[in-house]
């Protein structure tokens, strides 16, 4: 091999892998993934796709690196594989929000083209995790929370959260997050609490984007 055609392989590689995530189903896919390690049946379940096809993406994904499986039983789990994939996505998504001003406008602050509700920046929440004046709710499922979350976050799943309202107190402020800017739970649970009076506010950022920048997380014991 010449010299000169090594410029060319490596270009080659970068287009193979660009190829591999050129496609929507594989990204949200990925985005389920990178919450925690998922059965083939429930990857489905959460992405509105058949077993099938969703099978057939997750082995493009297997073959490129992105994901890793093991049997556990009749079951085929899935988690990711190793580098810096979490990054990725989340570079592919700043890019996107950096060139296309609808999608800009989304991740500003998703599902609130209203400006209903207050979101919050990572560093100011770091600040505010710091000394300990709020109460951060990780709203999504409770296998996800069990996956990792963000420090010192409390799990109330949104689909329990108006039966939880007692155990919160009145007068702390709360953040709300969940899976990322795309994800509309957090959005969800800020609106249940506001309506009831607490003060609440959106990280629109969510666990796989604090955990790609190389923030603490917790796992419970």
């Amino acid at each position: 091999m010449m010299k000169t055609d090594a410029p060319t392989l490596l270009y080659a590689d970068l287009a193979e892998t660009a190829r591999t995530l050129g496609h929507p189903h594989r990204l949200m896919l990925l985005e389920h993934i990178a919450q925690g390690e998922r059965a083939v049946e429930r990857l489905a379940e959460l992405s509105g796709l058949t077993i099938a096809n969703t099978s057939q993406h997750l082995q493009h994904l297997r073959r490129a690196g992105f994901v890793e499986s093991r049997r556990a039983g009749k079951r085929v789990l899935y988690r990711l594989g190793g580098g810096p994939i979490e990054a990725v996505l989340a570079s592919l998504r700043a890019y996107t929000e950096h060139t296309r001003a609808e999608v800009r406008e989304l991740m500003s602050d998703p599902i609130n083209a209203s400006g209903k509700l207050d979101s919050i920046s990572r560093d100011e929440l770091l600040e505010r995790l710091a000394d300990g004046s709020l109460t951060l709710l990780d709203v999504r499922p409770a296998e996800e929370y069990f996956h990792g979350h963000l420090p010192g976050a409390l799990n109330f799943p949104v689909e329990d959260l108006e039966a939880r309202l007692a155990e919160l107190q009145p007068g702390q402020d709360i953040v709300a997050y969940c899976r990322g800017p795309y994800c509309v739970l957090s959005a969800t649970a800020a609106d249940i609490l506001a309506v009831k009076g607490f003060r609440v506010r959106r990280l629109a950022a969510g666990f796989p984007d604090w955990k790609a920048a190389g923030l603490p997380v917790e796992t419970p014991a």
